[in-house]
């Protein structure tokens, strides 16, 4: 096992690293905690370490730093086999005495991994980096032993400003014809297909054939054999059934009813720790009912949003039939890459989204545009949450609409979705 670590270190301080786009994401490099980058698979986390380095790259040596993919199918590992590693890197630089970097990607297949990083913390290096697709092992590792000594970061698909960067298209060019027509060509691409990285540039079809092997992965090795799932009739169906509901309440009890009635035997209890599962695994985000109860707001009626539109529409063909809710799960991935308290507000009508930062919030409805058929509901429902949580202006995000709305002392603020997306 030695010997192989040694390969590996060595294969990579050798190698040349990718040529890669520079997400917006900032890392600090010295923050004397240990980094960790969660996130659904093929979001970037690998390459958002090849940044990263290419910025140490500029104050110390390749041989500085080791970089180590957990998911080599080469590494069987025990807990005792990680020590291995260190002593193969001191093996191949014995004279070394400069910091050491480390760099580790999928960590939480090593059972113990958190005492090893503990232990290198404390007595090697303070500068250490890791990745994992699964926030729930993370983070319950890291509440224990790993407590006060990290600093945690998501990472999601392209955001659209990425994904524009991605295309060449000058974001900050919104008002020419060219700049213009450019971005809105883009943003129906980006609402259709999403912003996994490797799939940006790929035909229609090759893109479809590509998410929908990585949610097989998805499917096999985050969810089934992770939590050891049995019944994997019901978890696809229970997944294909939220995909295609994004943006949608979710009731279990509805999905309990139909497999009951396709004859999957299931508890209701199981379908609930599904919800967990898929969240974990960075596939299915759960809104909840604002409430100031926190028991109301974990019994109430959840929404699910995807972590991607691309993906969802390579899953679920009956998705892709609603602009107006592809727009929403847009909508909410670019707040959720910012804050982690969304919810959803429901009283005699109905708002989108209530963004809760400390005691401030942010109200926001989203629809493909607002109509004769639509205004009054949107309106007042987005009217009564700023009422209920006394905030004087709201948004609601459309397509192509642009203008404000004064109702009493209160505004709304109707904004195009291109340049709201683009915002910070």
């Amino acid at each position: 096992m030695k010997d192989l670590f040694k390969r590996i270190i060595s294969d990579f301080q050798k190698s040349d690293l990718p040529q890669l786009q520079t997400r917006e994401i900032e890392i600090p490099l010295n923050s004397g905690k240990i980094i960790t980058l969660t996130g659904c698979r093929r979001t970037g986390k690998t390459y958002l370490f090849y940044q990263i380095i290419r910025s140490l790259l500029k104050k110390t040596k390749i041989e500085s730093i080791i970089y180590i993919n957990f998911e080599d199918e080469r590494l069987n590992l025990s807990t005792s086999d990680l020590d291995l590693m260190i002593e193969a890197y001191y093996e191949l630089h014995p004279a070394k005495k400069a910091e050491i970097w480390f760099f580790f990607d999928e960590i939480q297949n090593v059972e113990g991994w958190e005492k090893f990083v503990r232990r290198i913390y404390d007595t090697v290096s303070k500068n250490i980096f890791i990745t994992g697709s699964s926030s729930k092992l993370l983070s319950k590792e890291i509440a224990t032993s790993l407590r006060g000594r990290t600093l945690a970061y998501e990472v999601f698909p392209f955001s659209f400003k990425e994904f524009l960067k991605a295309k060449n298209i000058d974001s900050v060019d919104k008002y020419s014809t060219i700049g213009k027509s450019g971005i809105v060509s883009a943003l129906n691409e980006y609402l259709q297909s999403g912003g996994f990285p490797e799939t940006t540039n790929l035909s229609s079809e090759l893109k479809t054939k590509t998410l929908q092997s990585y949610f097989d992965v998805m499917l096999y090795r985050d969810l089934i054999e992770r939590n050891n799932i049995s019944n994997t009739a019901a978890l696809k169906y229970f997944i294909k059934k939220g995909i295609s509901n994004t943006g949608n309440k979710f009731s279990v009890n509805k999905v309990y009813n139909e497999l009951k009635s396709l004859g999957i035997k299931i508890s209701k209890d199981t379908l609930y720790s599904f919800i967990e599962h898929v969240h974990d695994a960075f596939i299915l985000f759960p809104v909840n009912m604002f409430s100031e109860s926190i028991t109301s707001q974990s019994s109430g009626e959840k929404k699910l949003y995807c972590i991607d539109n691309g993906l969802a529409n390579a899953v679920s063909f009956k998705f892709s039939e609603d602009r107006g809710r592809m727009l929403e799960n847009l909508v909410y991935l670019h707040l959720r890459r910012t804050n982690h308290e969304i919810y959803y507000n429901k009283g005699k009508g109905e708002c989108d989204f209530v963004i809760k930062n400390r005691e401030q919030y942010s109200l926001y409805q989203v629809t493909k545009e607002v109509n004769r058929t639509n205004e009054k509901r949107e309106i007042n429902g987005l009217v009564e949450a700023m009422d209920k949580f006394d905030t004087k202006e709201g948004y609601i995000i459309t397509e192509g609409q642009k203008k404000e709305i004064k109702t009493g002392r209160k505004k709304i603020h109707i904004i195009e979705a291109r340049e709201f997306l683009i915002q910070d």
